[in-house]
């Protein structure tokens, strides 16, 4: 049995350390991957989650061996903590990695570091050679959102796609064949439109994933369920609150 209570090793050196709420309907995941002396921390999540989750990244490794912070995108849920970790991490070299559209509010925040704008042609790469690559995923849900891809454990970091509303029953790991109704659930009304979401599915399609982490919901594991859940987004109607608006789209 799992004890959400503890930081949960998802792959070789990466590492689930967020909040379990069992009263939660929408969990969020932020991850710390450790390399070596160094270590990056995605997506340290929100204020009130920030006890549980610095307990956690704490266990595993120093403040000082955080050289990087990685924000897929802008939301509170996800980054606002960041200007705590800063006062703890006290390293002057450390760097927050975003996408330049999501820097623009990111600094609202109060976020002191200096920002590293990436793109998908850039890498990061630890000390000891260990490279994460980067994927665009634009207006999926804001204009500039990527998705880390480790080449090691072959895992992508998806940001919000393939999230899902959380049921009473929430598991870290998703059973793909029920979670494909609770992502559609989530996707279907949040994300703008099927073809901007086909057009990333179609770029995931071609890569080697053996598993997903997303920013909310659970983690899909194996690539025969990777490949089923980019399947079944890349054909995904989307844009319901348009259709509210009874618009042609």
């Amino acid at each position: 049995m799992i004890d959400y209570n503890e930081p949960i090793k998802v792959a070789e050196g990466v590492y689930w350390v967020g909040f379990y709420d069992e009263k939660a309907n929408f969990h969020c995941n932020p991850y710390l991957l450790i390399d070596g002396s160094e270590a990056i921390l995605i997506d340290p999540g929100s204020i009130p989650h920030f006890p549980v989750v610095a307990r956690k990244v704490f266990s595993l490794v120093k403040p000082k061996q955080i050289t990087k912070i990685i924000l897929h995108h802008q939301d509170p849920d996800l980054c606002a903590s960041v200007p705590i970790f800063e006062d703890l991490i006290a390293r002057s070299d450390m760097k927050i990695v975003l996408h330049p559209r999501a820097g623009f509010l990111v600094w609202h925040y109060g976020v002191k570091s200096e920002f590293i704008n990436i793109d998908e042609k850039q890498t990061i790469e630890f000390g000891d050679g260990r490279k994460l690559k980067f994927v665009n995923a634009p207006y999926l849900h804001t204009p500039g959102v990527f998705m880390p891809y480790d080449e090691k454990t072959k895992t992508l970091f998806s940001s919000d796609l393939f999230g899902a509303f959380s049921k009473p029953d929430w598991s870290l790991y998703a059973n793909v064949d029920a979670y494909l109704e609770e992502m559609a659930a989530f996707h279907a009304p949040y994300m703008p439109s099927k073809e901007i979401l086909a057009h990333t599915m179609s770029k995931l399609e071609k890569m080697d994933i053996d598993m997903i982490c997303s920013q909310h919901g659970s983690i899909i594991s194996g690539k025969e369920n990777v490949k089923k859940a980019i399947t079944f987004l890349k054909n995904l109607d989307c844009g319901d609150y348009l259709k509210d608006e009874n618009l042609t789209i």
